[in-house]
């Protein structure tokens, strides 16, 4: 009896054991986008986030962004992604939601730090159910080089006749390029360019809104606009454009070949370790003085739970925490010119960080107009943009051809809701 005893209690106290292990052995896998923050996660978020969790592991592991939608969907197909997936906002997540990859995070401890403004990009038509928490957004301007400048006399234009007389100036004197753009990988044109400036023409969520209802179309004045002013450009993008990807771009700006740089504030962290000089920005110029600023402040990240993830508990533990005042502190500083969602204030420390959320209290913020509803079709209006932006500014489309082209293939999909 007493060995079958001391027999009963050995594996007792082994499968205990086992349990104790299994607890300490639970390991996060986070599935995203951004290779860029591969350091960020393994130096400074994770840590923090181990440090009170000490029986949850997390390994961040991520794809190359051009990659990412078809190896995140092969994953969930085939039962092989991570635990928690890292959300690109409105429709692409949606659609993953509605897939049932996504689990819905509605009652999860912490979501009420954020307003439905900041949830927008990751729940439902009905505002039912959200499905994955805000991380941050971006804020699209301009980013220019304060020592060019300095040296021909320029300041910041917050007009539209004082931005291309800047752009003069500069192409006058030789010394730079104005403004480091490329058309090649044809994202830029759409992103740095219509949508940066747009909303301004627009004016912001009135009219995004207006395209949404069916109220406004893309041939419309203040839609054929913005093309028109991008057309522009073009005589400012230096020899060579055409062929200049996106990379090259941001060489020619860091390197001091460029004075301007139509931007994201995600640039912020990769030019703050490569530029060796001063830095400044400016919003996208309102047509007359006085009028009405607008910024595209674009909810750009958030992560959500596999809904067939084996470990849920502890990534619901990991999510809450993300939602927490703490983590919006430690990625909106280890990342400058990615913006906490959170309500919670957080306090940057980067000066170009700053300047760029310092618009918020002067203009009117909206979203890419292409991202919510309206690239649900095929054609994709997003990637549609993209194109027009980039023939437009190649002079190989006008304004208003490419405005058609957009409406018409919105139009042979998209009914809106009466």
């Amino acid at each position: 009896m007493k060995t079958q005893a001391l027999t009963a209690l050995l594996m007792a106290s082994s499968i205990l054991g086992s349990a104790g292990m299994a607890l300490a052995d639970t390991t996060l896998t986070i599935e995203s986008w951004r290779n860029d923050d591969l350091s960020i996660w393994q130096e400074k978020l994770i840590p923090a986030f181990e440090a009170k969790n000490p029986g949850i592991k997390v390994v961040f592991s991520p794809s190359a962004p051009t990659e990412y939608n078809a190896a995140l969907n092969a994953k969930l197909d085939a039962g092989s992604a991570g635990d928690l997936i890292t959300c690109r906002p409105f429709d692409a997540s949606l659609e993953l939601y509605n897939k049932g990859h996504l689990a819905d995070l509605t009652g999860l401890a912490g979501m009420e730090n954020f307003s439905d403004v900041a949830k927008s990009a990751w729940t439902t038509d009905d505002g039912k159910a959200s499905f994955c928490v805000p991380m941050a957004s971006v804020i699209h301007g301009f980013i220019y080089n304060k020592e060019a400048f300095e040296k021909l006399g320029i300041t910041p234009p917050a007009t539209e006749a004082e931005f291309f007389a800047a752009l003069d100036k500069i192409k006058a004197d030789g010394t730079y390029v104005p403004m480091a753009m490329g058309t090649k990988d044809l994202w830029e044109a759409a992103t740095m360019g219509y949508q940066n400036i747009g909303p301004t023409y627009w004016k912001g969520e009135e009219g995004r809104n207006a395209l949404i209802k069916g109220e406004q179309k893309l041939t419309d004045a203040q839609w054929v606009e913005p093309f028109a002013t991008l057309a522009k450009w073009k005589d400012y993008l230096g020899d060579g454009f055409e062929a200049q990807s996106y990379p090259d771009s941001q060489n020619l700006f860091t390197l001091g070949r460029a004075a301007i740089y139509p931007a994201g504030s995600w640039e912020i962290s990769v030019f703050n370790t490569q530029a060796q000089f001063k830095m400044g920005a400016f919003p996208p110029p309102v047509k007359n003085a006085g009028d009405t600023c607008y910024i595209s402040d674009h909810n750009d990240i958030g992560i959500g739970l596999n809904a067939k993830s084996k470990n849920a508990e502890a990534a619901k533990t990991f999510l809450s925490w993300v939602a927490s005042p703490e983590f919006a502190t430690i990625y909106a500083n280890a990342l400058p010119g990615f913006f906490s969602l959170n309500s919670a204030a957080v306090k940057m420390e980067d000066p170009l960080a700053q300047e760029f959320v310092s618009w918020r209290e002067k203009c009117k913020p909206t979203i890419r107009s292409t991202y919510q509803i309206l690239s649900r079709g095929t054609p994709n209006l997003e990637n549609e943009t993209w194109v027009e932006s980039a023939n437009v500014i190649n002079g190989t489309s006008t304004p208003e051809a490419a405005a058609k082209k957009l409406q018409e293939g919105l139009e042979s999909w998209y009914k809106p809701a009466k």
